[in-house]
């Protein structure tokens, strides 16, 4: 699981007014909540949340925050970032606080690695999830969810079931759910094949 570490200051002003202001001063105003924890506003600065959150682990990297206040040494992932529209630059970050000994929910990207056999003929390959919700210890949280579509055929599809996970790592689920498929018709040749090895000669 990707670790960081992120400086981050008591935030003493709260309210709309008081966030413009640090916006204005390129800081960004957060929140950190959760186990052990109550709400405690906070504000960091961008670049540094950025590089925190720049591994592979993304947003569900593990930081451990530093600075002076209750929040000193908690390990946080980012649970939601508000960012500016146009300039793509946070607005608003909320941290949430893990108890490391308890399981959690979380969301985590998913990677088909190599090109599906499908595609080398014509077809599309189609990652129909592209996240799916883990269920595991904090310290267990993958980078990413990898899929080897490389013998996917047309037609083929990858369900749920047949994803291989990390140890420790659920996906909660109901039913046997698309994650990925290859989609597209095969070429004339090998329909004409599967006909002809399909075709029964009538007894005379």
């Amino acid at each position: 699981m990707a670790q960081s570490q992120l400086e981050v200051s008591l935030r003493e002003n709260t309210g709309k007014g008081a966030a413009r202001s640090l916006r204005r001063q390129g800081l960004v105003p957060g929140v950190v909540y959760g186990k052990n924890i109550a709400p405690c506003p906070v504000v960091v600065e961008p670049k540094a949340l950025a590089q925190a959150i720049s591994g592979e682990g993304g947003s569900n990297t593990l930081i451990t925050l530093q600075g002076n206040g209750p929040f000193a040494g908690q390990i946080v992932i980012v649970k939601d970032m508000v960012v500016h529209t146009i300039l793509r630059t946070p607005r608003h970050v909320d941290f949430h606080a893990f108890d490391m000994s308890k399981k959690v929910h979380v969301m985590v990207p998913v990677h088909a690695l190599g090109k599906a056999a499908g595609e080398k003929i014509g077809g599309s390959l189609e990652v129909i999830r592209h996240e799916l919700e883990v269920y595991c210890l904090p310290d267990r949280i993958p980078s990413s969810i990898d899929i080897d579509v490389t013998e996917l055929g047309i037609g083929d599809v990858v369900h749920i079931e047949d994803v291989s996970l990390p140890e420790g790592v659920e996906v909660p689920h109901d039913v046997n759910f698309t994650v990925v498929t290859c989609t597209g018709r095969k070429d004339e040749d090998e329909e004409e094949e599967q006909v002809e090895e399909g075709t029964e000669v009538e007894p005379v």
